[in-house]
């Protein structure tokens, strides 16, 4: 057996592309939020209405969400819990040879949140199940060690709980059901920015006629708004943020389960990377998954957006220093930047509660820095 990915049997290869297949799913949806989240007329349309003593600024309408988004969202969620029925499955037949079809029948994974009702489940293993899901078996083992029922508070808040829930709705009921939230509103004019200022919002899809927010009359107080994308929890009235469900799910799945499913132990190292190459055959799939990204699509969609966001404002702030060059050169030079590398300087201007003059001092010598570089990248002489 190839040195790569030793912990891994053969057997098991194979749940690696189930993995790097979702998360390419995940990446197809990512796409179509950023360009959805970033569409040049923005999400939300707003409306002032002028009331006795202050105006309140009323939602008036949302651009729709694109259909195909929850539906990939679906086929995301039920291609990760396929890795890890796949991977028990694998398991079963290793142990026990073929099974026969009344045995295959009982093979799934349960997401048990009581213990009660997992010892309801073995116990029809019991009867008509393979040895290896017999009682004090060791696959049988992993599997309780990933039941939500050993979550003490909120187990159904537990992965596999999760999973079960997205999957057997949008298997059976209807596709994801998702929504645009507003996340935040954060009062903008303050430099550096304070998270005093920022109002997080309730976790509920935003409705047309909701007022968000209300200014006294005649003043005029800006505002910069964070639209996300929610998902339901099926039978819930939770709403959390679509795209870090995604990741979280996937993360554990491909971190937490399916290795602990494998190998019954904590995850062993290297651990399965988020995708790599399967648009290909391999003659060797245990270095393909060598050569994979450990970056999931979620990261990469997260710091997708933050560093379109973070061109749009610094276009802007650079613009306005002395020696500066042109809004165009400052867009030509942010655009050179990757994502990674954008955001790392981005970090170096991280906003705090404090205003202290030594603060202050360094970020305006990261501003320097930054506008420097663009003057290099425009052929413009800098001082030395």
């Amino acid at each position: 057996m190839s040195s790569s990915y030793a912990w891994l049997p053969d057997h098991h290869v194979a749940v690696a592309a189930t993995l790097a297949h979702a998360d390419e799913l995940i990446g197809e949806v990512a796409s179509l939020l950023f360009d959805y989240q970033t569409q040049p007329e923005g999400i939300i349309r707003l409306r002032e209405v002028p009331m006795v003593t202050h105006s309140q600024t009323v939602v008036t309408g949302m651009s729709p969400i694109p259909c195909k988004i929850p539906l990939l969202v679906a086929d995301a969620l039920v291609v990760l819990r396929n890795a890890i029925e796949h991977t028990l499955f694998a398991e079963i037949e290793h142990q026990d040879g073929s099974l026969d079809e009344k045995a295959a029948k009982t093979v799934e994974m349960p997401a048990a949140q009581t213990y009660e009702a997992f010892e309801a489940w073995v116990k029809v293993r019991a009867r008509n199940g393979s040895p290896s899901l017999q009682r004090g078996s060791e696959l049988l083992k992993r599997i309780e060690g990933l039941q939500p029922f050993h979550r003490n508070v909120n187990p159904q808040e537990h992965p596999m709980a999760l999973l079960a829930l997205h999957t057997n709705h949008s298997k059976h009921r209807a596709p994801a059901v998702t929504a645009v939230r507003l996340a935040a509103i954060h009062r903008e004019g303050r430099t550096p920015p304070s998270l005093a200022d920022i109002e997080r919002r309730p976790e509920v899809p935003l409705q047309v006629g909701e007022v968000i927010a209300e200014t006294p009359r005649g003043q005029h107080i800006p505002v910069a708004l964070f639209p996300t994308i929610g998902i339901n929890r099926p039978g819930t009235e939770r709403w959390p943020v679509l795209m870090k469900e995604l990741d979280e799910l996937a993360t554990w799945v491909r971190t937490q389960a399916v290795p602990r499913l494998i190998t019954g132990i904590e995850p062993p190292v290297p651990v399965l990377p988020a995708r790599y190459e399967i648009s290909v055959g391999h003659e060797d799939e245990r270095r393909a998954l060598s050569h994979g990204s450990a970056t999931s699509a979620a990261q990469l969609h997260s710091d997708r957006l933050g560093a379109a966001s973070a061109r749009l404002d610094m276009v802007e702030t650079i613009a306005q220093m002395d020696d500066a060059p042109s809004a165009e050169q400052l867009s030509a030079w942010l655009e050179s930047l990757s994502d990674q590398d954008l955001l790392a300087r981005m970090r170096q201007l991280r906003p705090t509660a404090a205003y202290e003059q030594e603060t202050v001092l360094s970020y305006f010598a990261v501003l320097e820095k930054m506008r420097d570089e663009a003057r290099r990248f425009a052929d413009l002489p800098v001082e030395q």
